[in-house]
């Protein structure tokens, strides 16, 4: 699915309304997620923090989880908004990880502080994650089985 800059404006004004809803009390860094996908439904999500801060949950994968309990299992792009930071802030590392189990490396990310100077950072998957090992080790592994 090719993605254009106006449904990644779309997304990026609904990650910055889903970040509206964070559960964010010892942080304060709200965070809002929208998630399209490849059917063209969006799922959004937003960060919800625990005590045990381990327990939290992104607003990214939050996205990810609520697609998926739905149904859907394939993603054409991502915005993500901060609006709490001065200045982009990308998804974690673990968010990386789960994306890439259902998005491939082309999908377009978008992500920023949603308000202020600071332009918002437009890139895909397969630069946030380059050596991803669900893709990348999969075709090395079958590279290397069938030279043996």
């Amino acid at each position: 699915m090719n993605v254009d800059d106006k449904q990644m404006d779309r997304l990026f004004a609904l990650a910055r309304a889903a970040a509206e809803h964070a559960y964010a009390p010892y942080s304060k860094f709200r965070v809002g997620a929208a998630l399209l996908a490849a059917d063209g439904r969006i799922f959004t999500g937003c960060n919800v923090e625990n005590r045990s801060f381990g327990l939290t949950v992104c607003a990214e994968r939050n996205a990810v989880f609520q697609a998926v309990a739905q149904g859907c299992r394939s993603f054409a792009a991502l915005a993500v908004v901060t609006p709490d930071s001065s200045g982009p802030v990308g998804p974690c590392g673990a968010c990386r990880q789960v994306l890439s189990e259902f998005m491939g490396p082309q999908c377009r990310v978008r992500f920023g502080p949603g308000t202020g100077p600071s332009s918002p950072v437009d890139t895909s998957l397969g630069e946030l994650l380059p050596f991803d090992s669900l893709h990348d080790l999969g075709l090395h592994l079958a590279e290397n089985s069938a030279a043996c």
